[in-house]
């Protein structure tokens, strides 16, 4: 089986089907595409080879702006999609655990349907992340045609990976193939992380 983000809404949902794979036999899979990216591939490497005791001060911007539709769809039914940080930055909160270590602390600022915004520290990393699905926050001077916008900064120096998102899924669906994909252990930090994130109490 293969399924897209997010594998399931909820850490017990990935025991049962951890249980299920395990009485048939068979495999499932979810695509985690960014780890494949190659800028994030050498920023991990990059992160490994240093000091194990820096710790990175990170900023996650991620605004993809929808339109009314997203609303009505599934996907603006938290009960259905998880919401915001579920079904828009859980490819980023996995690809930042995979990177950077286990989570030690969560603050979650804001959670609205358009907008999620909090802090994480990591094993090796304090993370500011913000998302938005409003057009209104994207940044001053964006082409018009740019609905998308995604920054993210290690020390305030930017890290492009803007680019390169065209193959990734195909890259995945190869790797699936060969018995090398990424299963629920795989991305049971990431569902454990936004499943605090959707029940959490706001702090300002």
């Amino acid at each position: 089986m293969i399924c897209e983000k997010p594998l399931v809404l909820n850490p017990w949902n990935i025991d049962a089907l951890v249980e299920i794979a395990q009485t048939t036999g068979r495999q499932v899979n979810t695509i985690l595409q960014l780890r494949l990216h190659p800028a994030i591939e050498a920023l991990r490497k990059k992160i490994a080879a240093g000091s194990e005791d820096k710790v990175y001060d990170v900023d996650l911007t991620y605004i993809a702006s929808r339109g009314r539709w997203y609303h009505v769809s599934w996907k603006g039914d938290e009960a259905k999609s998880g919401g915001i940080a579920t079904n828009i930055g859980v490819h980023f909160f996995d690809m930042l655990l995979h990177v950077f270590g286990p989570v030690s602390r969560n603050v979650v600022h804001l959670h609205e349907p358009n907008r999620a915004a909090g802090y994480l520290e990591l094993q090796r990393a304090r993370v500011r992340w913000f998302l938005s699905l409003d057009r209104a926050d994207l940044p001053q001077g964006l082409l018009p045609e740019k609905t998308t916008y995604r920054s993210i900064t290690i020390g305030g120096e930017e890290v492009e990976f803007s680019e390169g998102f065209t193959d990734l899924h195909t890259i995945s669906y190869d790797a699936i193939m060969r018995g090398k994909g990424f299963g629920p252990d795989d991305v049971r930090p990431s569902i454990e992380l936004v499943s605090q994130i959707r029940t959490a109490r706001h702090e300002l």
